[in-house]
């Protein structure tokens, strides 16, 4: 069985400001990871993003849960995660032709990746934005780009990956107004 070597993502959210930053540090320490959010959130958690091969990542990840302690809330590890979701974490958006758009709204940060990573894997879709936690109380959401029949395939697997509370909404736009595209999506 050939190795896995990544991409990967680690997410960590901690009750503790202080010990995020720690926890952090000793991410840091343990391997070479890329961080991609290290910073306080609403309401009044530290998110820890990162990414890099398996090993790395997996690595890390047992440091921060070891440095973590009692602050650990969540966390997520996605080995051989979506290309794409890797370089939206990189500021990389990415839009696909098509004219529909699906977008998805989930309770927590976890969730949000997790949903992202299956929709990017289950269909020919691009992701052309990504918000986690900042300025929305915690919560992540996202919008998908692309042919109506793939965008439709994301959004169910989105539904079968993450069930409700975590999954708050999915709404598909079939061709959004251009007034629409250019301010909100």
């Amino acid at each position: 069985m050939a190795k896995l070597t990544g991409p990967a993502v680690a997410l960590l959210e901690l009750e503790s400001l202080a010990r995020g930053v720690a926890v952090a540090d000793a991410v840091v320490k343990r391997a070479p990871v890329r961080i991609a959010l290290s910073d306080a959130v609403s309401p009044g958690r530290y998110l820890l993003l990162f990414h890099g091969g398996v090993g790395e990542v997996e690595e890390s990840l047992r440091a921060g849960v070891e440095r973590a302690e009692a602050a650990l809330l969540d966390q997520l590890f996605l080995p051989l995660a979506a290309d794409g979701l890797v370089a939206a974490l990189e500021g990389r958006l990415e839009t696909r032709p098509g004219e529909a758009v699906g977008v998805v709204e989930l309770a927590t940060v976890a969730s949000a990746l997790r949903a992202a990573d299956v929709a990017l894997k289950r269909a020919d879709v691009g992701l052309s934005r990504l918000q986690l936690a900042r300025g929305i109380g915690g919560k992540g959401w996202f919008h998908l780009q692309g042919e109506l029949h793939m965008v439709e395939a994301a959004l169910e697997a989105v539904a079968l990956a993450v069930k409700p509370p975590f999954l708050l909404a999915t709404e598909l736009l079939h061709s959004p107004h251009a007034e629409l595209r250019g301010l909100v999506l």
